[in-house]
């Protein structure tokens, strides 16, 4: 029988992981998102540094381990006089992997888009970045919503790397209650249904999402 007098006895904990969790996730989507799309947009410049420069970032990111990129931060950066307390290495290392793979949606998504609306745009006197963000970026997003939607999701449940290099998240809360009580079923399962809480609204807010823009296209 399961005792989940855990919660109770712990409830300050947990809802203080929570919270640090909601906090590292809604900073990260934002800071992933943000970038995703500059590198999305620099993948396919016409100048061939910047797509250079984007090829590489999205190669190089996405292929290596997040806690790779987590340990970096927040031990091999203060060698260089760079500190980050856990929650902001954290939440970095989860922001710059994150922005790997938005970036690779979007452009996706900017590729599906006709090349004779970027003209259009262009000879009626828009620049390029212009005609990117008034006339491509908003189909394109539209176009992508269920890739993006998915990588929001997983950004949320990758932020248990928080965990591993003391960032105050869920997962270090929990693992600090285990410590205690030894109680690892009641500990990583009241765990779990906090990381439910946020992961199932966010999937069904993006499916009604995915359904409205369909409805009105």
């Amino acid at each position: 029988m399961l005792d989940f007098s855990i919660f109770t006895n712990h409830a300050g904990e947990f809802l203080t992981g929570f919270g640090n969790t909601v906090k590292a996730s809604v900073i990260a989507l934002v800071c992933s998102f943000i970038f995703g799309v500059i590198i999305a947009v620099m993948r396919i410049s016409p100048f061939r540094i910047l797509r250079w420069i984007g090829t590489a970032y999205v190669e190089f990111i996405r292929n290596i381990p997040l806690l790779l990129i987590a340990f970096f931060i927040f031990f091999a950066l203060p060698s260089v006089g760079l500190k980050f307390d856990g929650f902001l290495g954290g939440t970095a290392a989860l922001s710059i992997y994150t922005a790997s793979f938005i970036a690779e949606a979007i452009r996706a998504g900017i590729q599906s888009i006709d090349k004779g609306q970027m003209e259009a745009g262009r000879s009626s006197g828009l620049t390029y970045l212009q005609a990117m963000r008034y006339i491509i970026l908003p189909q394109a997003i539209k176009i992508v919503i269920p890739p993006l939607g998915n990588q929001f999701i997983n950004l949320v449940k990758n932020s248990s790397i928080l965990g591993v290099i003391t960032g105050l998240d869920l997962m270090y809360f929990g693992d600090a209650v285990y410590s205690r009580t030894y109680s690892v079923f009641e500990v990583y399962i009241i765990v779990a249904l906090f990381y439910l809480v946020l992961t199932i609204p966010l999937s069904l807010f993006v499916g009604y999402l995915e359904k409205r823009l369909s409805a009105s296209s």
